[in-house]
């Protein structure tokens, strides 16, 4: 067993006592922190890291991301959620890719977050036009070779395209709404099949650092016996369920026009509603829907950069936790934050919320979000206690940070700057279950130069393939619209947008 001892760094351990030491070491055995301390012994120690100047700290958490995405940064219009699926998921089935894609872009978005801190990634991978064993493993070799601790579900939803939303039905035109209609469906028992294939192939593979979460993609987008067969793996496994609730305003819609209740409140009508669910987005959710969510014991992944992008609305961070409701954070995925960078998802967290909350002392304070980025997001993977904090115990997943930076010059609040000047770019050393896969810029485990040039052959072949989806999302696109358009004369009893501005 390996064993590596981080020589007088400051530590800021966010453990639940909060300690932090001017100048301490810590001392690692295999893939687990064996102790922390001043002037720990350094006998029988086979690496010594000096650490004078640098901040050891827990590695950032990405709470939820679309590994798929990877390859579309910058690549679309902002446009409402509800287009933007159209070249994410196309109902036409358009913008296939093949596993040596799946494997680079995965690989691309993972080598990014290592090189900038993140240590952990909460994965809810997309399927065109549906998941295969092959694709799969494109996805989870990708992090199985960056050295990337990575949780991963199949994001596969079954429900008819036009049944996932309201009004829209009535507005397609009858051929259209047919080949919707006879598009191939999976069935609970063809996904169920599936995950048990997941679990017996990936879940604590790499010694542990990879794990399978299950998703139903959002309630409203599956069937109830595909539900139910989702759940009751989550449940059996002790797995996280992610399931998108009222990330927009049309999906407010949809739960009042089509069941007559918010989505959250159907949810818990199934029985499906425990602490098991991440409760992705949640902007849209009112008293009623956060009192389930927190009785429940759910956690809500937030994902602030992504809902200003799509225009999707502000979050009410401060109800949800006066409610007591863990919040993990996330960029989502790579076209609608276009990085995987934490850091900026932290400082967009740190500030929008002050435009949403009249009274000054309910801002967030910098602790809150930075506990979002790592305890919040090991709650919502399940690794609460192994992750997003310094403790003997927990897995050696830290990074150290260089306070001889601009960011931290003048020093004057450790835990603001880190929220609110620093940008991943001061980080020195990258460590995942003891082992470093980042020092100095170097990433270990992956040949950057020949990954860039890959992904550069390969954006080639996608940028076909995403002109084809975006001639299918042309013909759709005036049909989607009259449906946002029609639900806006919906009244749904608040608000979540900043409104026009007036004289």
């Amino acid at each position: 067993m390996a064993r590596t001892l981080i020589r007088q760094a400051r530590v800021l351990t966010l453990d639940d006592d909060g300690r932090e030491y001017a100048t301490a070491d810590i001392l690692i055995e295999g893939s687990r922190i064996a102790a922390i301390g001043p002037n720990l012994a350094a006998t029988a120690v086979d690496r010594v890291i000096q650490a004078h100047g640098k901040l050891a700290m827990p590695g950032l958490v990405n709470g939820h991301f679309h590994s798929p995405g990877n390859m579309m940064c910058g690549a679309l219009t902002d446009m409402p959620l509800e287009l933007f699926m159209l070249f994410e998921v196309p109902p036409g089935g358009e913008g296939q890719v093949g596993a040596r894609m799946a494997y680079a872009q995965t690989l691309l978005g993972a080598v990014e977050m290592l090189k900038a801190g993140i240590t952990a990634v909460h994965d809810d991978p997309y399927h065109n036009p549906e998941p295969s064993p092959e694709g799969i493993d494109a996805i989870m070799q990708a992090y199985a070779d960056s050295g990337m601790r990575a949780t991963v579900s199949i994001n596969h939803p079954n429900q008819v395209e036009h049944e996932k939303y309201p009004f829209l039905k009535d507005l397609l035109p009858p051929a259209t709404r047919q080949r919707m209609e006879a598009a191939r469906r999976w069935s609970a028992a063809e996904i169920g099949t599936l995950y048990q294939w997941f679990l017996g192939r990936w879940h604590g593979a790499a010694d542990g650092r990879l794990r399978v979460a299950v998703s139903n993609s959002a309630p409203q987008r599956v069937t109830d016996d595909y539900f139910a067969t989702l759940s009751q793996i989550s449940r059996a496994h002790d797995l996280p369920f992610n399931i998108h609730l009222l990330e927009t305003r049309l999906q407010r819609v949809f739960g009042q026009e089509v069941w007559g209740k918010s989505l959250v409140r159907q949810v818990h009508d199934l029985g499906f509603l425990d602490e098991r669910v991440l409760a992705i987005h949640a902007i849209w959710v009112d008293e009623a829907d956060m009192e389930l969510l927190a009785a429940a014991g759910c956690t809500v992944a937030h994902n602030p950069v992504c809902n200003l992008k799509l225009g999707s609305g502000v979050m009410p961070f401060r109800r949800l936790r006066r409610h007591g409701i863990p919040i993990a954070l996330g960029t989502d995925e790579r076209n609608t934050d276009d990085t995987t960078n934490v850091w900026g998802a932290m400082k967009t967290a740190g500030l929008i919320h002050k435009i949403a909350e009249p009274d000054y002392r309910d801002w967030p304070a910098a602790a809150e979000v930075l506990a979002c980025a790592t305890r919040g997001g090991a709650r919502g993977m399940r690794l609460e206690g192994e992750i997003g904090q310094l403790k003997a115990g927990a897995a050696a997943d830290l990074i150290l940070v260089d306070l001889d930076t601009w960011p931290f010059t003048p020093l004057n609040d450790l835990v603001r700057q880190l929220v609110f000047c620093e940008n991943g770019a001061s980080v020195r050393l990258t460590m995942v279950a003891g082992e470093v896969v980042v020092e100095d810029g170097r990433v270990f485990s992956v040949d950057e130069a020949a990954l860039k040039a890959e992904v550069r052959e390969l954006a080639v072949e996608f940028g076909a393939s995403l002109a084809a989806t975006a001639r299918a999302a042309a013909v759709l696109e005036p049909h989607y619209r009259a449906m946002l358009m029609r639900a806006l004369d919906v009244d749904v009893g608040m608000e979540r947008r900043a409104g026009p501005m007036h004289p």
